[in-house]
């Protein structure tokens, strides 16, 4: 499929991946930004998601060690979640080919919507509170229901993922802000590769266009999480607020009007 034949079409897929991997390492929703981008250059959409997801998946696994490297992410406390993630994300991917997605159009909106006026409304959402951080103590059970939800959407459709995980991290299991969004870039890392493999079996990813995406939003992450580590809260909460916000405009539009 020759789609990238101009080299405005590279230039600006590079300069949508860094900025999408950016966010992504941040807050989350740089899909958001990147399957657009794809869309503009004449793809179809299933081919969309599945090289989409080959791009995440480099933006994601960058940002997912860096936060690593930082000790914001203790892997062996969350191996059930991991596992409850690949096996929604792997049922998510495959249903999305048997299932009408319309209705899911309309009403994620509304779901992003929700999550940005609990945002805004709930102080303690978007508080920093080291003392109540329960990473030592997540309960089995809850990870286990969020890891299939989540991964099961994102296998599914996957738009805002990043600040779904950022804000039920935090509410399920009192995780301080950065620390969730380290859960947040390892588990959208497993349910991307998960669904990456069911889109490469049924040929619908671009191997050549997703790891040119794929290695500018590795750039785009490795500068968003550093950025977040360093400057925190403070800096994580406007942009926080100002990508869920824009998701459930840009969504509302696209499913609505």
């Amino acid at each position: 499929m020759e789609l990238v034949t101009h080299s405005g079409n590279w230039l600006l897929l590079s300069i949508v991946g860094v900025i999408a991997g950016f966010i992504d390492a941040v807050v989350g929703g740089g899909g958001l930004l990147s399957i657009p981008a794809l869309l503009t250059i004449g793809m179809p959409p299933h081919m969309a998601l599945g090289t989409n997801k080959l791009a995440a998946s480099f933006g994601s696994s960058m940002a997912a060690y860096t936060y690593y490297r930082q000790q914001l992410l203790q892997p062996r406390l969350w191996r059930s979640c991991f596992a409850a993630t690949t096996t929604g994300a792997l049922c998510g991917s495959i249903l999305v080919y048997l299932v009408d997605t319309s209705w899911l159009e309309k009403l994620l909106p509304v779901l992003i919507m929700v999550i940005a006026l609990y945002s805004l409304l709930s102080r303690k959402i978007l508080e920093e509170s080291p003392s109540t951080d329960n990473e030592k103590y997540p309960k089995r059970s809850r990870k286990i229901l969020q890891g299939l939800i989540l991964g099961g959407y994102d296998g599914f459709a996957g738009p805002g993922i990043g600040a779904i995980w950022i804000v039920s991290s935090k509410a399920l299991h009192k995780l301080s802000f950065l620390k969730s969004c380290a859960l947040s870039r390892a588990m959208t890392f497993a349910s991307n590769t998960t669904a990456l493999t069911v889109f490469l079996l049924l040929g619908k990813v671009d191997i050549a266009i997703g790891l040119l995406l794929g290695l500018s939003m590795m750039l785009g992450s490795f500068v968003g999480a550093h950025s977040a580590i360093r400057f925190g809260l403070p800096f994580i909460r406007p942009l926080f607020i100002t990508v869920v916000i824009a998701m459930a405009l840009h969504l509302t539009w696209s499913a609505w009007l």
